[in-house]
């Protein structure tokens, strides 16, 4: 008995130490890809498709919501993953690594390019197809917690600031990604549910200029705000970033209480270790049968990886390069040109974000093939800017450390 408590002891321990690490949520989002790929091409693949289309309804009164399981965890469960992001990027803003000018400007350039040139060898790519141009934002994403739980695996081995560096250029990523989402992948418009979200917003602000710190407060006026987004045809996940935007960083009757990052706190570990792990299950798995070296070299899936694994480093390197020659910007502290490159190769992980954004394009009104393709795309150009940039880093590592980089 006693020697049973010691076992379910340490697996408690490992259990632990496990969500605390970097690399957990990357992990994880590699395991639930993997199993959602095995799924679908095994005997298994009516279970996995059956489950994916189950039909779950909400009706209060009038108020009817019916969607596929599918559609329940793309516009709910990713509107929390979006909340996150919006909070993240007003801590960062208002206290946090985005906070002066100076910290803003490599990122934000490399960001600008890192989005630019994947766009545009997409479009090369697909020029002569308008349903495939569709996915032209597809390649413009980076996927911070897989990034990062790439680098988390090298330890001590990469410098503070190319990881500083990183986060920062996926958080201006996000904020391109959310504009480019509100802007191009916006279906019919109802007005009705618009000027709602339009009230609700508004009740979120005054809520935030009256210094009002009770959390439940936002969150009852959000769910209201989620559903008018929802019905009114803008993408619903939009209400989440709206809702972490307007949350105060700090409690103006209690100095020490910070109601953004209680909220921040409380939801990283669901969303890095449950929700971001059930969207990968739920959108990786796609059916390899007939499968062909032809197939990968098709425009649409050969332009989304090569947009990540090319368009996403030559981007970066690109427009922060130049930035750094003119003086407008600085290499990164204790980073060499080189292990700066790698990182670059490592923003061509989209995942999660480009499987988001595969979903608005072409999900609802593609053909078998193309969410076939897109799918294909992102898993190859995230895989090869993974397995690619984390073989550099760790090459690096001897001149690295040599070179006193290593400073965290």
């Amino acid at each position: 008995m006693a020697q049973e408590r010691e076992y379910s002891n340490e697996i408690s321990k490992w259990l632990q130490d496990f969500i605390r690490q970097d690399s957990a949520s990357g992990i994880l989002l590699i395991i639930a890809a993997v199993l959602a790929l095995v799924l679908e091409n095994s005997p298994l693949s009516w279970f996995y498709d059956a489950l994916l289309d189950t039909p779950v309804e909400i009706r209060i009164g009038e108020l009817q919501l019916a969607k596929p399981l599918l559609l329940w965890i793309n516009d709910g469960l990713m509107a929390v993953f979006f909340m996150l992001i919006g909070l993240e990027v007003k801590r960062e803003f208002l206290e946090g690594e985005l906070s002066r000018p100076d910290q803003i400007i490599l990122p934000g350039l490399g960001a600008i390019g890192g989005m630019l040139v994947p766009a545009a060898i997409y479009y090369w790519l697909n020029h002569g197809d308008p349903a495939a141009l569709n996915g032209w934002a597809i390649p413009a994403a980076t996927d911070i917690a897989f990034a990062l739980g790439v680098i988390s695996l090298l330890g001590r081995r990469v410098p503070v600031s190319l990881r500083v560096f990183l986060m920062a250029l996926a958080i201006f990523d996000d904020l391109g990604a959310i504009i480019i989402i509100a802007i191009f992948y916006t279906a019919d418009l109802s007005f009705a549910s618009l000027i709602i979200a339009l009230v609700a917003i508004v009740v979120l602000f005054v809520l935030n200029i009256m210094n009002v710190s009770r959390v439940s407060a936002y969150v009852l006026v959000g769910v209201i705000l989620w559903i008018a987004v929802l019905k009114s045809g803008v993408h619903a996940t939009l209400a989440g970033v709206i809702l972490g935007l307007m949350i105060p960083l700090k409690d103006a009757n209690n100095s020490q209480r910070s109601p953004l990052k209680e909220v921040e706190h409380g939801l990283h570990q669901w969303v890095a270790l449950l929700i971001v792990p059930i969207f990968a299950f739920a959108n990786a798995g796609v059916s390899l049968s007939g499968l062909t070296f032809e197939s990968l070299l098709e425009p649409i899936p050969l332009g989304i990886a090569a947009g990540l694994f090319l368009g996403k480093q030559i981007g970066i390197m690109l427009f922060c390069g130049v930035a750094i020659m003119l003086g407008f910007a600085k290499l990164p502290s204790g980073a060499s040109w080189s292990g700066f490159y790698a990182t670059t190769i490592l923003c061509g992980i989209g995942f999660t974000m480009s499987l988001f954004i595969a979903s608005l394009a072409f999900e609802q009104g593609g053909t078998s093939t193309i969410i076939m393709g897109d799918r294909l795309g992102i898993l190859l150009g995230s895989a090869l800017s993974a397995v690619v940039g984390f073989l550099i880093l760790k090459m690096l590592n001897p001149a690295i450390a040599e070179g006193g980089s290593r400073s965290d």
